[in-house]
């Protein structure tokens, strides 16, 4: 029997790894002699480029940046299979990275990210996937842009600093000196939301309150952004509001996939490609996969519906062990997983049940085998 074991992490409690370990100690006490593999596995938010260089035996490079408000930053993206580099933005210009009392939307910048991505192309990578969940930003990634030397002007002809302040007063986009590496690579962008640029639903509305916008604030960033998109139609001749997912992380969709020409790319999808998931499932009697907590948002882009419609399009049976169900989780059903099993063992309260994390996985991980083996003796019978 082979069994792969390819779960997102309990945020707080439970990582990846330690996951795995787990479930090898209930696997080998449940099927002694079995053999088990086990991935850790991401969805292009925290722990995307972990994820990644744990199973492509890859490497991280660290690199002195400036952060979401200029600051002088050590941040560090991965490295693998030679020429792949892989950036989680949020390392860069992550909304963690800004004091609460410092929040405000209007100040902060995407140039560290720039930065990233440009180290990764000075040191020649080509193949580049940008995780870009959890930023601080809402500057349409002019200050990516930027650091990739894209010079965004005022009506003065001088160079804006690439802040969300800075988007009502574009006029015009220089992209004459743009990074030479830049026509060379390939850049793949993880994204898992269909919001444009502008409008209701945009990158302002929709995300900007989470950032520190007040009313006011994003009133005045959403008047910038429609003025930003209009200097890029006037330019490039392209809407960037009919690319679905341009809204994301404050606008850079937009300025990943108009300046650098990306693919936007489910985050979960993206990472099993990475790692070669599918080569993995060959020969697998049966798939665990899981998550903190299971709803019908696990359904869209997460961690068990990625594995479960590759296990169903491989014919593989997939179960989750997850922490906790929420409302719709049985939608997860109709995304390739065949059985979900709950950690939680009785009446708990959330803290008893966080502090109590690694034991109650272990339970439900010995639970699941024997069911397991029960199938397989019915099967026998």
């Amino acid at each position: 029997m082979k069994l792969l074991f390819a779960s997102d992490s309990f945020k707080g409690t439970l990582s990846s790894e330690r996951i795995i370990e787990l479930l090898t100690e209930s696997a080998n006490k449940i099927f002694p002699g079995c053999e088990t593999v086990g991935v850790p596995i991401a969805d292009g938010g925290e722990g995307t480029v972990d994820a990644v260089i744990s199973v492509t035996k890859g490497q991280r490079k660290s690199v002195a940046v400036h952060g979401p408000l200029m600051e002088e930053v050590t941040a560090s993206y991965g490295v693998f299979h030679e020429d792949h580099a892989i950036i989680e933005m949020a390392a860069a210009s992550g909304l963690p990275m800004v004091p609460g009392d410092k929040r405000n939307p209007l100040h902060t910048t995407t140039y560290g990210t720039g930065e990233l991505i440009k180290d990764a192309l000075d040191s020649g990578y080509r193949k580049i996937s940008i995780a870009i969940g959890g930023s601080a930003t809402n500057d349409g990634g002019m200050g990516a842009m930027r650091a990739l030397g894209i010079r965004f002007l005022d009506s003065n002809g001088q160079e804006l600093e690439g802040t969300g302040s800075d988007l009502v007063n574009v006029v015009d986009i220089d992209i004459s000196s743009i990074h030479s590496a830049v026509s060379e690579a390939e850049f793949t962008v993880m994204c898992d939301v269909n919001n444009p640029l502008t409008g209701p639903d945009g990158a302002t509305f929709t995300f900007g309150k989470q950032k520190g916008g007040t009313p006011e604030i994003l009133e005045e960033l959403e008047h910038g952004m429609k003025n930003y998109a209009s200097v890029i139609q006037k330019k490039l001749g392209i809407d960037v509001d009919k690319i679905a997912g341009s809204g994301a992380a404050g606008g850079l969709g937009a300025a990943l996939c108009v300046f650098l020409q990306a693919e936007l790319k489910s985050g979960i999808e993206t990472v099993l490609d990475l790692i070669d998931f599918d080569t993995l499932l060959e020969g697998t009697d049966l798939v665990i996969t899981g998550e903190g907590r299971i709803d019908w948002q696990s359904a869209f882009g997460k961690v068990p519906s990625g594995i479960g419609m590759r296990c169903k399009k491989m014919n593989v049976p997939a179960v989750a062990l997850v922490g906790g169900m929420g409302d719709g989780a049985e939608k997860i059903y109709e995304f390739g997983v065949d059985s979900m099993i709950s950690t939680i063992n009785g009446a708990m309260d959330i803290e008893e049940a966080l502090e109590r994390a690694e034991e109650l996985y272990s339970g439900a991980a010995d639970r699941l085998f024997r069911m397991v083996r029960v199938g397989m003796d019915i099967r026998k019978a």
